[in-house]
């Protein structure tokens, strides 16, 4: 601020000017001593109040007061002269304000004068001004303002710190940081503001936690530490500055709690529920959970629901919560103690109760969680976080409205306890996961259902065959597959002959396996009636079509021939109601030791002849059953003795790891000598082809040729004539005796008698007689007539019309079929056995009446 002095003689002019003066009015004091003040620096109308005011001070008054005055221009330098400053008209000079304090005094002669202090009001407000403001920031000022002296000792505190910590703001001179924080953050403090003291370099938002007196929250604040100068640079101290941000590290916290727990859920989104197997799906969410949610987890599950039980599962869930569960995981980031149940450590595996009473049955039963802390009562509750767990989220797994188990979160003592964000998110990920394991049952069940249906329609066993030594395998896929629709099956057929079938619903799970049931109980009707096997697979296309349409298969078969271009690309509606299979179907005839084939889309036999390699045998693939239109093939090939024949399905030869032909290349050169035991080949196979990937079913038939010996068989061609009646009867008791059946000559010599009879009434052509031999005795009549034999019922009147039902009486089994010449009648006997009983023929005659 500008203070000058100068005094005036006892004449009323200036007889002193100071240095001060001159900058204060920019005039020299040569210039200013001697001259009138008055004159020199008031404005002109101003000059004659000036003058009275100059005559009371000289007698003797005080006098203080603002006198406007002339400025120098803005230059700042000194002026030659005064005379210029009176005059308003010159360019550059300026008008201020001067406070004036003039006191009276004598000269050394005892003559009056006067001694003027004058200070430029300018400065003086911009001083009052600064002081304000100062006062201001440092008084008003929503934060914590304290000054350090260079002792690092209060010098001076603002009224928002008095108010956080308490007393008068007097009260907090002299204290240190150590009176308001803890030790460790106070030492923390002390360091910073020593640091900053020493070099001059500014803290800017250093982090400080600690509680404030009355209250036991932690507050944070954010500190500002910079160094204070004097007017000549010297270090006086340290400001500090501090905010209260206890509110932002909150709505931080908050924010960081949101993305975790958003991040658990997209974690849970992507690891929950990739494996159908309920075991694992527990597993993956505590791996989830643990340790990003908690520090330990469980879950238990209903025993019932393991058990596939539904019934009862359904039932504890709605019990009082104290049903068994079994525990199938556990998990812990801090120690591999069992989770304990309320009562004690429960194993994984184990399978126990909880009591009625605990909060974790109170859970199952409400299906609502339930927080269970640490200082939660006594009892059950204080077990179950006894030691190291601080609180424990029991939170009910329920899956459309059905409670599946129970899973526990905890946390360890000196983690944050849950807080309903979290008892929020605990009940997501158990729902989330519920609703796998549910999904996981469903598919087990489904899977469970479809494998019993499958493994029921397959032949139980080796089946027999005459003149076939048959073996076979069938695997089905793994539990994280769905059951497919493969089959085999080995149908025996009149005249020791064999249908081998192979086939392959495409598609999966039940409907898959149900359309497998349907087909191969066609396959076994339509073989009974002894078609050729174009003519079977022709029908049984025709039925593959018509499983998914109730119009029938007729009208599928023409809608798909009219639209098979459209079937070439299904939508997805068309693909629920479309089912395509593969079928290789095979009849092996056992007297010739030929076997013809009709393929449809399967992959084709492999035949291996002893002493050479295995080879696959150029059958027509034809289409898949069920796409319709298109004619089957057939293809005949001769068997040697010995020979093997192997049929399967695309799972044995299949797999993401290889193309189809590298796994078909492996199933040939798998294929040993046709010699060996089958069961051992069959073992080979998929030991081989590395079977274990289990992500399709396998069905594997292998048939080696035995066929009946030229002994075995008697053929001859009978003349169509009255005497070829008694040729037959004697031609068959002779070869009947030849074989040792002696028990069987009377019942074979009357049915071959009514047979021959027929053939002659009824057919057309010469007769022809065969007689086979294996593990019954099998009886054929053929002729060139198309007519097939019927039985009725005769009158008791009638003299005729019992041939028919005598052969159903007397033999095993008995039929027709057609040839490529006409037909073939037959029936079957059962070789003698000392322990069965045979029925007479003369009672069996007198039956008839």
């Amino acid at each position: 601020m500008k203070v000058a002095s100068f005094s005036i003689g006892p004449d009323g002019l200036v007889d002193q000017w100071s240095g001060r003066a001159e900058r204060l009015f920019g005039v020299a004091a040569r210039d200013a001593v001697g001259k009138d003040p008055i004159d020199a620096f008031v404005p002109a109308a101003l000059r004659p109040r000036g003058h009275r005011k100059m005559a009371e001070i000289l007698d003797g008054r005080e006098w203080t007061g603002s006198v406007p005055f002339r400025l120098p221009p803005a230059d700042g330098g000194l002026r030659d002269g005064y005379g210029d400053l009176a005059d308003a008209s010159v360019t550059g000079v300026r008008e201020g304000v001067a406070e004036v304090y003039v006191m009276p005094a004598r000269t050394k002669d005892g003559d009056r004068s006067a001694v003027c202090i004058v200070v430029d009001v300018r400065a003086l407000r911009q001083v009052e001004t600064d002081l304000a403001a100062s006062q201001a920031v440092f008084g008003q000022s929503p934060f914590g303002f304290l000054l350090f002296g260079t002792d690092l000792k209060v010098q001076r505190a603002n009224r928002r710190v008095a108010a956080v910590f308490g007393g008068a703001v007097e009260d907090h001179r002299g204290r240190t940081v150590h009176d308001y924080l803890p030790r460790h953050e106070a030492d923390r403090m002390q360091a910073a503001l020593r640091r900053v003291l020493e070099t001059g370099e500014a803290v800017v938002d250093m982090q400080i936690v600690g509680p404030v007196p009355g209250g036991g929250e932690r507050r944070h604040w954010s500190v500002n530490l910079y160094r204070v100068h004097s007017g000549s640079g010297r270090p006086i101290g340290v400001a500090g500055l501090g905010n209260d941000v206890t509110s932002r590290h909150a709505a931080a916290r908050e924010a960081a709690h949101a993305r975790r727990n958003l991040a658990l859920l997209n974690d849970a989104g992507t690891r929950i529920g990739n494996s159908l197997d309920l075991e694992t799906t527990a597993r993956e969410l505590l791996d989830v959970a643990v340790p990003g949610f908690c520090d330990l987890a469980s879950v238990d599950l209903y025993q019932g629901l393991l058990d596939g039980d539904e019934t009862a599962h359904v039932r504890a869930s709605l019990a009082d919560g104290s049903a068994e569960l079994r525990r199938v995981a556990f998990a812990s980031a801090v120690s591999d103690a069992p989770f304990p149940d309320g009562t004690g450590p429960v194993e994984v595996g184990s399978v126990h109760r909880f009591a009625f009473t605990s909060p974790c049955a109170d859970a199952l039963r409400t299906a609502r969680p339930k927080l269970i802390a640490a200082d939660d009562g006594s009892g059950p509750a204080r077990r179950l976080t006894s030691g190291l767990i601080q609180s424990t989220l029991a939170v009910p797994m329920v899956a459309h409205d059905t409670v599946v188990g129970l899973a526990q979160f905890a946390r360890a003592k000196g983690s944050e306890p849950f807080g309903e964000r979290d008892r929020s998110l605990a009940v997501e990920l158990a729902a989330r996961a519920a609703v796998c394991i549910d999904n996981a049952r469903l598919y087990r069940r489904e899977h469970e259902r479809a494998l019993i249906l499958q493994r029921s329609l397959l032949p139980p066993g080796d089946p027999e065959a005459a003149g076939l030594d048959i073996a076979c395998r069938y695997l089905p896929g793994n539990t994280a597959t769905e059951v497919g629709g493969d089959w085999f099956d080995v149908i025996e057929l009149p005249g020791h002959r064999t249908a081998l079938v192979v086939g392959d619903v495409m598609g999966r799970g039940l409907r898959a396996a149900v359309a497998m049931g349907e087909l191969r109980s066609a396959v076994r009707t339509l073989a009974l009636l002894d078609l050729e096997p174009a003519e079977v697979l022709s029908a049984l296309d025709e039925i593959a079509g018509g499983l998914g349409n109730p119009a029938g298969p007729r009208h599928t078969s023409r809608s798909a021939r009219a639209s098979s271009a459209r079937r070439a690309a299904p939508d997805a509606d068309d693909l629920a109601e479309v089912y395509l299979a593969t079928c290789v179907y095979a009849v092996y005839d056992a007297v010739t030791r030929r076997v013809t084939f009709a393929n449809a889309g399967h992959l084709p036999p492999v035949l291996v002849e002893p002493g050479e390699s295995a080879l696959m045998l150029d059958v027509p693939p034809g289409m898949p059953l069920g796409v319709g239109g298109e004619p089957f093939e057939e293809v005949e090939v001769d068997l040697p003795e010995g020979a093997l024949l192997a049929l399967y399905t695309d799972g044995l030869v299949e797999s993401r790891d290889h193309a189809l032909d590298e796994g078909l290349n492996a199933f040939v050169g798998a294929l040993t000598d046709p010699a060996d035991a089958l069961e051992d080949i069959c073992d080979h196979v998929l030991n081989t082809l590395d079977t274990h990937h289990g992500e399709d079913d396998i069905a594997l038939l292998l048939a080696r040729v035995q066929g009946l010996p030229a002994e075995h068989v008697g053929d001859w061609t009978l003349p169509r004539e009255p005497q070829s009646v008694g040729r037959a009867r004697e031609l068959a008791c002779a070869r009947l005796r030849e074989w040792d059946l002696e028990a069987l000559v009377d019942t074979a010599e009357l049915l071959v008698s009514e047979l021959v009879t027929n053939a002659l009434r009824y057919g057309e052509g010469e007769i022809r007689l065969r007689l086979l031999l294996d593990r019954t005795l099998v009886c054929e009549v053929w002729d060139t007539g198309l007519v097939q034999p019927r039985r009725r019922r005769a009158r008791d009147t009638d003299e005729g019309g019992r041939g028919l039902q005598l052969v159903d009486l007397l033999s095993e089994s008995w039929g027709s079929r057609r040839t490529p010449r006409g037909k073939t009648v037959w029936f079957e006997l059962a070789l003698p056995d000392g322990d069965a009983p045979r029925m007479d023929t003369a009672e069996a005659l007198m039956s008839l009446f």
